[in-house]
């Protein structure tokens, strides 16, 4: 892979809970202010496919036994169990992109990002907030996905994220998926502009 920039790439670890919109506002993130240089990555899972969602794009569905073998192997940066369902994000593809100057957004769990910020303490880490938790049940509600036990399971660790949400570096209110994208956009043109980011040497001499 051709090196983007002589800058180092950043890590940007966004999560809130299910139902906050997190996927939405990526969406438009990437269809309206992303460049070249930011890429998702893509987490492994063994939660079956949601309509519309297709392997290798939104998730890499695996069975449960692919996901343990990836475990052992240490190929995750991070992984977590969430209603019954596991989660990890593939090492290779984060690393490679970020020693080639691109970041890289990691759309994840709190559980998980809570383990990334013991393992890559240097990484941005953004927490997209609803803008009630009533709005938030009405969100879970209205994807009319999930049974109602699920419905209050979510619910009860939707309250435990929010608890969490001073470890972050930002945090976002999605109450226009629109605005929220922007304010992302302004986060990683932040990020970039960071020295310790930068490679200054053409000034020394």
């Amino acid at each position: 892979m051709k090196k983007m920039t002589n800058r180092k790439g950043t890590l940007i670890v966004l999560s809130g809970p299910s139902g906050t919109g997190k996927g939405t506002v990526l969406k438009h993130f990437f269809d309206n202010y992303a460049d070249d240089a930011v890429k998702l990555s893509i987490s492994a899972t063994t939660r079956l496919p949601r309509d519309g969602e297709t392997d290798g794009v939104n998730y890499f569905f695996v069975e449960k036994e692919k996901f343990e073998n990836m475990v052992q192997n240490d190929m995750l940066l991070e992984w977590a169990s969430f209603c019954g369902n596991c989660y990890g994000t593939p090492k290779a593809f984060v690393d490679e992109n970020l020693e080639n100057g691109c970041d890289v957004i990691l759309e994840i769990e709190v559980q998980g990002a809570l383990k990334v910020m013991e393992k890559r303490p240097d990484a941005a880490f953004v927490f997209i907030a609803p803008p009630s938790m009533q709005e938030l049940k009405n969100r879970i509600v209205g994807r009319q996905t999930e049974t109602a036990d699920v419905i209050e399971k979510r619910m009860e660790t939707a309250k435990w994220e929010v608890q969490n949400i001073s470890k972050y570096t930002y945090a976002v209110v999605n109450d226009d998926a629109d605005m929220a994208a922007k304010r992302l956009k302004t986060i990683i043109d932040a990020e970039r502009l960071k020295v310790e980011k930068n490679n200054f040497a053409n000034l020394n001499g």
